[in-house]
């Protein structure tokens, strides 16, 4: 075995109600595609050159001191309560404590079945695996919370969705995998022990200054709005914020049919399967409370008369939207270069991001060229934005050097749809080079460099993609 990994698994040790055992199932011809050395070396993983690390993240070599298993959890998928959900095509190998002190997971995704496959093969194709590598790596290099990726591996089989694909596997890394489904299982099956004892460990994990399960509560509810609103800022559509990719951590999860938005579009929806646009880009600070109240409707049942603390948590969940709104205009403020807060900031960026949707101009480019200049060329009709511009500008003058603030608030680079579908149309022809350079380019997303000039492009009409798949 040449790779090293300081495991210490704290969830396997919560027990058998928790989670099922199982081995990953080994592939044909594991290669690696790409591995994120600098995440490993934060986790303390130590390797020697060679191929087992294809191996490893592949699934095929289980190295020593993990601790396979599946998580159970349920959860709201597009508002409808399914019961029993679970990792169903992904195994956590165990958890280490990085560099900093932080307990990391460390699971494979598109391993082979688990107890919860639910009839599926428990394989991913190659596709879902880039995207989720470059998306989450890009999402961490903006400064969003998020799990990331330590390794993308193709396993040399096919897998069957419409046709045959390349099968891969992911190697993911997060703060924990607890979801708000993790909890709302246990207060369905009356469970209430185990309730109570995921409850402690999550305090334990991840909130260790908040007072039993209202205390966690508002904890989960303060990192969510804070997450949401780094999305919006982003033009970040998650697509599928079931309760059960909803992180207990605070961090973006399970990026599915995600996408960032090109032309600003307060209602647009990528996702295939969102059709009544229930996850819409305007529609996500709602959808977050609503999870808030389905985490909140699982937690008072540990209290002895859970009418004790429906008042408290009703009162948890309805300030989310005033601290998300607080923090959104917190965001967009940066964006305009605005540090102090004065009256009338919520209408200057209430009326840009209108002129924006109706001038059909690129979220991304246009932020980007307040302070780059030429930004009324990203209109269809400049004339909406000039009056705008005269405001801002006056607004400015207030404030001490505006252009370092937007500058680490407005990227030059996103992962763009249409070059993330490209670059797994050449990678399922063998071709990575495409998906390297995006790789490369996103590690620096708030950095001008001619090399990456073209990736600013947004999609010609043809290049459009209109909608994001799961990918399962």
């Amino acid at each position: 075995m040449t790779v090293q990994i300081p495991f210490d698994n704290s969830f396997a040790r919560l027990g058998s109600d928790f989670s099922a055992p199982v081995m990953p199932t080994p592939v044909g011809a594991p290669k690696l595609v790409a591995f994120n050395e600098p995440l490993a070396q934060s986790l303390g993983l130590t390797w020697e050159a060679g191929p087992d690390r294809g191996a490893v993240f592949a699934g095929n070599l289980v190295p020593e001191g993990a601790d396979p298993l599946a998580q159970l959890y349920s959860g709201h998928q597009f508002g409808q309560y399914n019961p029993q959900l679970g990792d169903g095509r992904a195994i956590l190998l165990g958890e280490v404590v990085d560099q900093g002190g932080v307990r990391r997971d460390i699971q494979l995704k598109g391993a082979g079945r688990t107890p919860y496959s639910r009839g599926g093969d428990g394989r991913a194709w190659l596709g879902p695996v880039l995207r989720e590598y470059l998306v989450s790596e890009a999402m961490y290099r903006l400064g969003v919370p998020t799990t990331r990726a330590l390794a993308a591996v193709t396993t040399g089989e096919p897998v069957y969705r419409e046709r045959a694909l390349p099968g891969a596997v992911l190697t993911r890394v997060a703060s924990s995998h607890l979801r708000v489904g993790t909890f709302q299982i246990f207060a369905a099956r009356g469970q209430h022990e185990a309730l109570a004892r995921l409850t402690e460990y999550a305090i334990a994990r991840h909130y260790p200054d908040a007072e039993g399960p209202m205390g966690l509560l508002r904890a989960v509810r303060d990192a969510q709005a804070e997450l949401v609103a780094a999305w919006m800022s982003f033009g970040f559509i998650h697509g599928v914020m079931n309760t059960d990719n909803c992180s207990i951590a605070g961090e973006t999860i399970d990026y599915g049919p995600c996408a960032f938005m090109d032309v600003f579009d307060h209602h647009r929806v990528f996702s295939s399967i969102d059709r009544m646009g229930r996850y819409a880009y305007a529609n996500q600070p709602s959808i977050a409370a609503w999870n808030m109240a389905q985490l909140a409707t699982a937690l008072i049942q540990l209290a002895e008369d859970p009418n004790d603390w429906v008042n408290e948590a009703t009162e948890i969940v309805h300030g989310m939207p005033d601290r998300l709104q607080a923090e959104w205009i917190d965001r967009f403020r940066a964006k305009l270069g605005l540090r102090s807060e004065q009256e009338g900031d919520l209408e200057l960026i209430t009326d840009l991001l209108r002129i924006m949707s109706d001038g059909q101009a690129d979220f991304t480019n246009t932020f980007r060229a307040l302070l780059e200049g030429g930004a009324r060329d990203q209109f269809v009709d400049p004339a909406a934005f000039d009056a705008w511009e005269t405001g801002w500008r006056r607004r400015l003058e207030a404030e001490e050097e505006p252009e370092a603030t937007m500058r680490h608030a407005n990227p030059v680079l996103i992962p763009r749809n249409h070059r993330i579908e490209a670059l797994i149309a050449e990678a399922v022809e063998g071709d990575f080079t495409s998906f390297h350079r995006l790789n490369d380019a996103l590690a620096n997303p708030f950095d001008a460099r001619p090399a990456f000039e073209d990736l600013r492009r947004p999609p010609t009409e043809r290049e459009v993609v209109q909608a994001t798949f799961c990918g399962t």
